[in-house]
């Protein structure tokens, strides 16, 4: 066994002693890519032999029109589809009105990461500043601008993967086997849509270390 495998070997022990668990809430709107962060964790988990559950996601024909889904990962068989209210580790929003939809989920404990950009498809979209600087007060929050940033790197469409990167300090798998989730996601469409969607989420990664003290 060559030496990165048996550390990988061993990152991987040390995790099934200690025990893990996240339960995520993916939320916001048709179109902005939470099919691709879901199925980013799913290969990072499958990837660790963890064991995952996703419920059915709503809305995700409909471009424009609210998605929810929940996501379950730990290395103990999971019971049920479903987070319960109140015990969510973390809500990752690509969408902000849409996050707020689901704080209810949220732990005391847990963490909300969230886009900025908003997705104005109702016609008395609400300004939300004050609501986050009062949420802000209460609980843990990442707010970060992934269309922006995305655009910056030169990938417009990846602030998917901005998202992901930003909340990743708060899932309970290592970086690197989320990378690699992503390499698998992404491998068919070729190495350059690789590398940028990698590029994308350390970029989202870097932000929410530096801006969250918590992290």
């Amino acid at each position: 066994m060559c030496a990165a495998s048996g550390k990988n070997e061993e990152i991987k022990q040390i995790k099934k002693i200690k025990g893990m668990k996240t339960d995520i809430i993916l939320a916001g709107v048709g179109g902005q890519g939470i099919l691709s962060i879901a199925a980013s964790l799913g290969a990072a988990a499958l990837n660790e032999d963890f064991y995952l559950k996703q419920a059915e996601t709503h809305g995700m024909s409909q471009r424009g029109g609210a998605v929810v889904s929940h996501l379950r990962i730990s290395d103990k068989p999971i019971h049920s589809d479903l987070i319960p209210q109140g015990k969510a580790d973390l809500i990752l929003s690509v969408e902000p009105m849409e996050s707020l939809r689901y704080l209810a989920y949220l732990s005391p404990e847990g963490s909300l990461v969230t886009n900025t950009s908003e997705y104005k498809n109702i016609s008395n979209y609400p300004d939300l500043e004050d609501t986050f600087s009062e949420l802000e007060q209460k609980i843990n929050i990442v707010r970060i601008d992934a269309d922006k940033m995305a655009r910056e790197i030169g990938n417009p469409k990846a602030s998917n993967m901005v998202m992901l990167g930003a909340a990743s300090p708060f899932i309970s798998i290592d970086e690197d086997i989320i990378v690699k989730g992503i390499e698998t996601i992404f491998q068919a469409k070729g190495e350059k849509i690789v590398q940028m969607n990698i590029e994308a989420f350390k970029a989202g990664r870097v932000f929410s270390q530096e801006n969250q003290k918590s992290v």
